[in-house]
């Protein structure tokens, strides 16, 4: 840790950067192997929109992401290397609130970005907002993995503030908030991944009822409204936004 305390801020912002990217590449890369070269032509019925996007898309989902990555690099040198860091809960030491808080904390994390996720990403539907920003996303009506953070720079800004709620009211230490961002790319990949991994009947379990899936995502993005939310359902359903044939979508699972 002291090594990266020496750095200057362009080579902090830059270690940041390169960690964003080997996330992005690392998650959505393994997803788009496996999903779209490996097994492509066996799992092919499995997948959501039969047809594949084509290699201009993949190309533009990148580019825009890569952009995110150096927006999210940005804000979190923000957050950590400017002098806002003095108003943020971040501690040294896991022993200052113990293991089950450290576990806790990244819950708390999910469930924040969540509702902010949820709120935020139904303001940018709106017609004039959704134009201008957020229709860059939408162009990937039948995603990839890699569409996973392919946003708008200001669209980017927004998804990447969520670091500053986080680090205002949560106290957290580097290593569970490293986890939470984490397990963002892994859902947010797999929400953008084009197949889906949950069984069958998921979304009439208990739990499941309340699970976000990758269905649910892809209905978004081929129909452009309804299920907003991004980990869970929670939001979609008490505000009513979640789509009617969700559930009949999920039984034409193969």
């Amino acid at each position: 840790m002291s090594e990266l305390e020496d750095l200057s801020s362009l080579e902090f912002i830059s270690f940041l950067f390169s960690v964003n990217l080997f996330r992005y590449f690392l998650v959505a890369g393994l997803f788009f192997l496996f999903y779209y070269v490996i097994f492509r032509q066996r799992w092919v019925l499995k997948k959501i929109q039969p047809k594949f996007p084509k290699r201009k898309d993949y190309l533009r989902e990148i580019m825009y992401s890569l952009i995110s990555m150096g927006i999210f690099a940005l804000i979190a040198w923000i957050v950590i290397r400017t002098p806002f860091s003095q108003f943020t809960l971040r501690y040294e030491s896991i022993e200052l609130y113990g293991w089950t808080y450290w576990g806790f904390s990244i819950i708390l994390m999910i469930l924040l970005h969540d509702t902010y996720f949820y709120w935020t990403h139904r303001a940018i539907h709106h017609p004039k907002i959704f134009r201008k920003i957020h229709a860059i996303h939408h162009k990937s009506q039948n995603p990839s993995p890699w569409a996973a953070f392919a946003f708008h720079p200001i669209e980017g800004i927004i998804t990447a503030a969520v670091i500053v709620p986080i680090s205002l009211f949560i106290p957290f230490h580097t290593s569970s908030l490293i986890i939470f961002l984490f397990f963002m790319i892994v859902y947010n990949a797999y929400g953008h991944l084009g197949y889906e991994l949950y069984p069958k009947n998921f979304p009439e379990t208990i739990i499941g009822k309340w699970i976000n899936t990758s269905i649910s995502h892809n209905q978004h993005h081929e129909k452009f409204n309804g299920n907003y939310g991004l980990y869970f359902l929670f939001w979609d359903r008490w505000m009513g936004t979640l789509r009617t044939d969700y559930n009949s979508a999920f039984k034409l699972k193969k």
